[in-house]
């Protein structure tokens, strides 16, 4: 009878064993060897990268709360009041200088600008963010089922961001999808921005009719469900576990070095790179679940921009690479209706990556689009030798 109660003694502490295992996270390390990421790892990405800019920076996870009372959107799941952060990096600078926040694209963060932020803070105060559900900015479960969610989504945490840090009177630049929520952010906060700086931006172009009937076709109608199924490049690289940092360096030194038209990656510079971008990529799935509701297959805006152009009230310059799949043509047909200067210029040598692909000159086109905040006298200012106005 002993050795049975003894057996089934056993057998019971290997069970609640068992349990304790999974209740205090057993399953986790498993993950974490699986996904060899955390926000830990991003920010020590971040700041191994950012080893390779010169000037001073200070770095902070800013509190925007557990959202704002006239949201439509709540950034958690949870029915607690937890607080959320935005990653946040902000360079030393001239007194006076003028403010430049700048703002990532899709499948990217704020150290996709390593190589700019030495020359823009030598004549801007530069502030740098990873967007709410990116990098090392909080990742809550996104909830969000429509556009207008969505949009509200980035639209009102940046603007909680903004009140955090008591900003106003800004130059706002963003690239890609970044370039679409700063145009967002504009039309419904133009108060506090100065100019808009978009760089190969979304969001400008409606669905083509070569697009509309690839859709119709069967192959079309596949990569369509897909789309909507919103399986993202992100859940590929956390699916191949410990072989994707290895993915994420096939794609980097394709991207920026053997396939570059412009100025290459140096062997630090892409292994710093490629170590950052693994670690963004691979984290919690929270802010990249937007794709499907902003843009249709193709990367079309369902809320293009071109129909808000009436509305702009921030003058604007758009900033294209010669080689950007991103179509110049939505913002030459913005313009036409746009009530606010409004200027275009394209850079040799680079394609939608223009600022990593050919840093130097748009240095110079940042600089010559804000020439009326940093000359005294911006009239007399001739567009750069090497860049071409549209």
């Amino acid at each position: 009878m002993n050795t049975i109660r003894s057996r089934f003694s056993a057998k019971m502490a290997a069970e609640n064993t068992r349990k304790n295992n999974l209740e205090s996270g057993g399953f986790w390390p498993f993950l974490r060897r699986w996904i060899p990421t955390s926000t830990d790892h991003i920010i020590n990405a971040e700041k191994r990268l950012l080893s390779l800019v010169k000037t001073p920076y200070v770095q902070e996870q800013v509190n925007i709360g557990s959202g704002p009372p006239d949201s439509r959107v709540r950034w958690f799941r949870s029915s607690s009041n937890e607080p959320r952060f935005i990653n946040t990096v902000t360079f030393d600078a001239k007194e006076d200088s003028p403010t430049l926040v700048m703002v990532h694209g899709y499948a990217a963060s704020q150290g996709f600008f390593f190589r700019n932020f030495d020359a823009l803070a030598s004549r801007f105060r530069v502030v740098a963010i990873d967007q709410l559900g990116w990098g090392g900015s909080s990742r809550p479960d996104f909830t969000c089922k429509s556009t207008e969610e969505t949009e509200a989504w980035f639209i009102d945490s940046f603007e909680e961001w903004r009140k955090a840090k008591n900003l106003s009177n800004f130059i706002l630049l963003g690239h890609s999808f970044g370039g679409y929520i700063a145009s967002k952010y504009a039309l419904k906060h133009p108060e506090h921005v100065q100019h808009l700086v978009l760089v190969g931006s979304a969001g400008f172009s409606s669905e083509t009719e070569r697009i509309t009937k690839f859709l119709s076709t069967w192959k079309g109608s596949i990569l369509n469900q897909i789309w909507e199924s919103n399986l993202t490049p992100q859940t590929i690289i956390r699916g191949l576990g410990p072989w994707g940092p290895d993915l994420v360096h096939r794609y980097t030194s394709a991207r920026f070095v053997k396939y570059s038209t412009g100025e290459l990656l140096t062997e630090s510079e892409s292994r710093l790179l490629t170590d950052y971008v693994y670690h963004t990529l691979a984290a919690k799935a929270s802010g990249e679940l937007c794709l499907k509701y902003i843009f249709s297959f193709g990367a079309f805006a369902k809320s293009p921009l071109l129909h808000s152009a009436s509305e702009w009230k921030v003058p604007t310059t758009f900033i294209y690479g010669f080689n950007d799949w991103m179509n110049y043509e939505g913002a030459l047909e913005a313009r036409k209706h746009m009530k606010v200067p409004c200027e275009i210029i394209r850079v040799p040598q680079a394609g939608h990556f223009v600022f990593i692909e050919n840093p130097s000159a748009f240095h110079s086109a940042v600089f010559y689009a804000c020439r009326r905040f940093l000359s005294p006298d911006p009239d007399s200012e001739s567009l750069p030798e090497g860049l071409t106005s549209a």
